[in-house]
């Protein structure tokens, strides 16, 4: 796939944050497209070492909901991650911002190989869904359900004695009117499940309600991302899949140790007096792949690394 060649003014001065990117053609969500920003790059780098280590029995794939969790940089998601898993040998290999087509890429290059778990866990789409309302609903539905079979299909390669517990896709308000959406992936991707090697959970229902109006407390102000509440209540969803495949959790953990955003210490370096946030910077372009939703991959790419507050619409 040919790139797209983005110009871009970045202007970061206490904080501030602007980007101008050019429009984006669409790329199926069962198409794999590689993240270029060489944030991402690292992370997948060392999500490719974090699979070589460790013993892995539990395998979480997804976005930035999911990479919070368990994630370095999160540090009171990751406690109530280890809260949670310990003893289940669950390591964490989603990744921000990534839409289908990423998560498809990253699986394509060696970041499920060799592991054999025995759950997966996968929750993706809300980056392909994005904040607007599609012009047609139908076109988008059909084109995230294919996609989401299409990151099955690759983990039923390589991962075949695994059982996938498959996530509807969280509800989200930073517009309401994308809703009814992600009800339809939902119901198509729930016909997925075989109640074998596939099951089907959704937790809609303890996040929002009958409208899609999310529960106080269960997300952060951005209407997106769960708040520790949002995680418990998923937590408590799969902990009984847990015990049903694989027992009880044992009084160790051999997981490998996790991992976070490589960004985190460049955030640390440049937060202070003198730093890159108090000063003009200039970058004339950048060379990205193409993805099929403005805001759902783009904002938070290599700028992520500036501030965690730069987008809302993206998980």
């Amino acid at each position: 796939m040919k790139p797209c060649v983005l110009p871009f003014v970045f202007f970061l001065t206490a904080g501030m944050f602007l980007c101008f990117p050019q429009g984006f053609p669409t790329v199926p969500a069962n198409q794999p497209v590689a993240r270029a920003d060489e944030n991402s790059m690292t992370a997948h780098r060392e999500l490719l070492e974090k699979a070589k280590k460790g013993r892995i029995d539990v395998y979480f794939e997804g976005d930035s909901i999911t990479r919070r969790w368990g994630a370095t940089d999160y540090p009171e998601l990751l406690a109530n991650w280890k809260q949670n898993f310990f003893g289940w040998n669950a390591a964490d290999f989603g990744w921000g911002a990534d839409n289908i087509q990423n998560i498809l890429w990253r699986l394509n290059n060696g970041e499920l190989d060799d592991i054999n778990p025995k759950i997966i866990v996968l929750l993706a789409g809300t980056n392909n869904v994005g904040n607007r309302v599609s012009t047609d609903v139908e076109a988008k539905v059909e084109d995230v359900t294919r996609g989401i079979r299409a990151i099955l299909d690759i983990m039923r390669a390589k991962a075949p004695e695994a059982t996938i517990i498959l996530m509807g896709i969280f509800p989200r308000n930073d517009n309401i009117a994308v809703m009814p959406t992600i009800k339809k992936i939902n119901e198509n991707i729930s016909k997925f499940a075989d109640g074998k090697r596939i099951r089907f959970l959704d937790v809609t229902d303890k996040l929002a309600d009958s409208e899609g109006k999310l529960f106080e407390g269960v997300m952060n102000p951005d209407k997106l991302h769960p708040a520790i509440k949002g995680y418990q209540i998923w937590a408590d969803a799969l902990k009984p899949l847990f015990t049903e495949l694989l027992g009880p959790p044992a009084k160790e953990d051999l997981a490998p140790p996790p991992t976070g955003d490589p960004s985190a210490k460049l955030r640390s370096k440049i937060s202070g007096p003198g730093s890159a946030l108090n000063t003009w910077i200039f970058l004339p372009a950048m060379v990205m792949p193409s993805p099929p939703e403005p805001c759902s991959v783009t904002a938070p790419l290599v700028w992520r690394a500036m501030s965690r507050s730069m987008t809302t619409c993206s998980a």
